[in-house]
């Protein structure tokens, strides 16, 4: 008895040790093709139409394909895919960065436009490929589809790829659109996930007039509700890094409380069945505003590159994973008898999400132009091409949904469950490769570099770079020969005795007066330890 107990234990600790010695083996593997991307990628850089979201696709499907004929067709990818792994660890940086990162000016002077493509246009998308795949594909031989898996199939196909996007945007080259489909892509993303849970958490077999309202006010109080806590949890850590001025001590107590800070935020919004996407978002905008501003000038280095490094080792991480399970071996045999079903199903998706955005970026661009007066600031055609062809690509979020409303622990179960992943899987692979190949040569033939660069700079004639003078001393930091900047006196004046009277003019005025003096900010120093001061002349964002 002792014995044979004795050989249990035995085998049970050799197959745990082997257990883990494979998983060893698969992280070390996929941390080389990690670090093969970053190389790749850099040396296909001078190639514009190549980008680095195509370059991890690309290694990936090389890669699951060396592991499928590896492993006798058994599998093709190196890790399971969780939809945990994406919402918790690699999504929260991407998310972040992204508000963190963004030109406040560029997005809030916009930020209206922004939010009718990201929440109107979102919707209407969301509404046409709903009402799409439920007059298509009941002629295809996919199993029954109830309600709520049509109107997540609309949110999951509503939201853009805007990592891929920004990767074929030049902010210096197109302002205008990087801001416009930038922000848009942001927001999309945190309008389709809020649709997503609110169609997931409402009884849909008997939908009235009330289940219709209900709804309506859900993804209202999700969107609502989410934004104030991203907004808090920012000005939280602004605070009190502005009070307790932890620099002082140790440049690594501001960078953790940052950081932790920004987590923090994600997670309560899971906790409390928010949108955690748009929570991080509004926080990384609020923390780069104020937390940002309070900081030491080493931490201000530190968390700029940290959270651009998180965010982009995340990127890649998704699209190398992407790629590799395209190949999976699982979902393919589930619809090997119907081949043509599952191509069919594809060509109607993309078909969806083509009409689908032109039905909103259009029209809404004409109601964006009715309202603005200057020229320069209105929509043209062209323009309203590039946006719609840039928000074509769709990605990691609309994978992980996918993941997550048909797939149970990472493995199709049905016919319709396998149908669907392996069609979303095409759709994200065709539109990130074939619409971003070719988002740049259509940039470069609609919007030739001249005359963009001519109306950028008629644009942004007050600040341009040209005219601006650092607010520096000479032992100031690299980051703030960056940052830190203020117009000439006479431009100043001039801005100040001619106002726009704007959201921004308006907004500008209540900031600098109530809430920099609370949270500091841009103009807000630390002289002395835990005294922040204002500075003599306000400095522009």
């Amino acid at each position: 008895m002792v014995f044979s107990l004795g050989s249990v234990l035995a085998k049970s600790s050799s197959s745990l040790s082997t257990s883990d010695h494979a998983s060893v083996v698969s992280i070390n593997l996929f941390v080389a093709l990690l670090c093969a991307c970053i190389v790749i990628g850099h040396l296909l850089e001078e190639h514009r139409w190549m980008n680095e979201s195509i370059t991890a696709l690309a290694i990936g499907l090389c890669t699951g394909a060396l592991i499928l004929l590896i492993s006798g067709g058994k599998s093709s990818h190196l890790l399971v895919f969780s939809e945990d792994l994406f919402f918790i660890y690699l999504l929260p940086p991407i998310i972040f960065n992204a508000g963190f990162q963004v030109k406040k000016k560029h997005f809030f002077r916009n930020f209206m436009t922004i939010m009718l493509f990201a929440a109107v246009g979102t919707i209407i998308s969301f509404t046409i490929i709903s009402l799409g795949a439920m007059t298509f594909f009941k002629k295809f031989n996919i199993g029954s589809l109830e309600l709520g898996d049509y109107l997540a199939i609309g949110a999951i196909f509503s939201a853009t790829d805007s990592v891929c996007t920004l990767q074929v945007l030049n902010q210096d080259e197109t302002p205008l659109l990087y801001s416009l489909v930038f922000g848009e892509g942001v927001v999309n993303d945190a309008t389709s996930v809020v649709l997503f849970n609110a169609v997931q958490n409402f009884d849909l077999s008997n939908i009235d007039t009330s289940t219709a309202l209900a709804l309506l006010g859900n993804f209202l109080y999700l969107f609502v509700a989410s934004t104030i806590l991203g907004v808090v949890a920012g000005l939280l850590s602004a605070y009190i890094i502005k009070k307790l001025y932890l620099g002082r001590h140790s440049t690594d107590r501001e960078v953790a409380i940052m950081m932790l800070m920004a987590y923090l935020s994600y997670m309560v919004s899971e906790l409390f069945d928010l949108s955690a996407i748009l929570t991080v978002f509004f926080c990384g905008i609020v923390m780069s505003h104020y937390t940002w501003h309070n900081v030491t000038d080493k931490s201000r280095v530190t968390t700029k590159h940290t959270f651009a490094t998180l965010s982009f080792v995340a990127e890649i991480f998704i699209f190398l994973y992407v790629g590799m399970d395209a190949l999976d071996i699982e979902k393919w045999n589930a619809i090997s008898d119907s081949p043509g079903t599952s191509v069919g199903v594809t060509s109607v998706l993309l078909w969806l999400v083509l009409v689908g955005r032109a039905a909103f970026v259009f029209p809404l661009s004409f109601l964006s132009n009715l309202a603005k007066k200057n020229a320069h600031e209105k929509i043209n055609i062209r323009q309203q091409i590039v946006i719609w062809w840039a928000g074509l690509m769709r990605g990691a979020v609309s994978m992980a949904l996918a993941y997550n409303k048909f797939t149970k622990s990472g493995h199709t179960q049905l016919l319709g469950n396998s149908i669907m992943i392996t069609s979303t899987i095409s759709v994200v692979l065709f539109s990130t490769v074939v619409f971003g190949l070719l988002t740049k040569p259509l940039i470069r033939l609609l919007l030739p570099p001249s005359s963009e660069l001519d109306r950028m700079a008629s644009e942004d004639a007050l600040t341009s770079k040209a005219f601006l003078v650092p607010f520096l001393s000479a032992h100031n930091s690299e980051t703030d020969l960056v940052y830190n900047h203020v117009l000439p006196p006479n431009t100043i004046r001039m801005l100040l005795t001619t106002p726009t009277h704007t959201v921004h003019y308006y907004w500008r005025k209540f900031d600098n007066a109530f809430m920099r003096p609370v949270f500091g900010g841009r103009g807000f120093v630390p002289v002395d330890p835990g005294t922040p001061t204002e500075q003599s002349t306000p400095l522009l964002d």
